[in-house]
């Protein structure tokens, strides 16, 4: 076009289209150092492709430990994986009330499903603000060293295969056996067990 000395017509700018929906406010402002268990968990979705398609996997962690206290897998990202991962965690925890549960803005966590079954157990929704993974850092880490430690380390057949994975990596492997620097060196069940001494201390 410029050798042919054609321009282009200017389009009409369109205004970007902001978050409309009702969000809560960052009450984390990146501080994750928590003194007691269900003072704070953080959530967020991951994907991972298989053969067959890809796995959606949703975790709630409790940054005091690091622990993951609920968890969900499917093959969509839907209000249901988050949902299905806060109930986990909150028949695990039977969390005070009052306890965070820090999220972004996906659709997922501004949904009706996930907001009313996080207030009606009492936890106090707070969020980061949009586009910064710093706002998460806890769980971006977390994610970090699954796709180092287990997702990469192999190209996946079947979802099923990946899922069994999953769930291996997060319930035996992470939570039982996988000591981390943070903690002393300490597995995140290890930590948490010592919680009652460290509190009498």
């Amino acid at each position: 076009m410029r050798r042919a000395g054609l321009k282009g017509l200017p389009g009409v700018r369109r205004p970007r289209l902001k978050h409309q929906t009702p969000t809560a406010a960052d009450l984390v402002d990146r501080d994750f150092h928590r003194s007691a268990p269900n003072q704070l968990w953080v959530t967020d979705i991951t994907e991972h492709p298989t053969r067959e398609g890809k796995v959606y996997c949703c975790v709630v962690l409790d940054v005091y430990a690091r622990r993951v206290v609920g968890w969900s897998i499917d093959s969509t990202q839907t209000a249901a994986l988050v949902t299905n991962a806060l109930g986990m965690a909150i028949q695990n925890r039977q969390p005070p009330p009052g306890t965070l549960i820090h999220s972004d803005h996906g659709v997922q966590y501004t949904s009706w499903v996930f907001t009313e079954r996080a207030k009606g157990s009492g936890l106090v929704a707070s969020m980061g603000s949009i586009g910064d993974c710093y706002d998460n850092a806890v769980i971006e880490s977390f994610w970090g060293r699954m796709q180092t430690e287990l997702l990469n380390r192999r190209r996946w057949r079947t979802r099923i295969e990946l899922a069994n994975a999953i769930f291996e990596y997060l319930e035996i492997f992470h939570n039982r056996r996988r000591r981390h620097s943070a903690l002393g060196m300490l597995t995140p069940i290890e930590y948490e067990r010592i919680y009652p001494t460290r509190e009498s201390a």
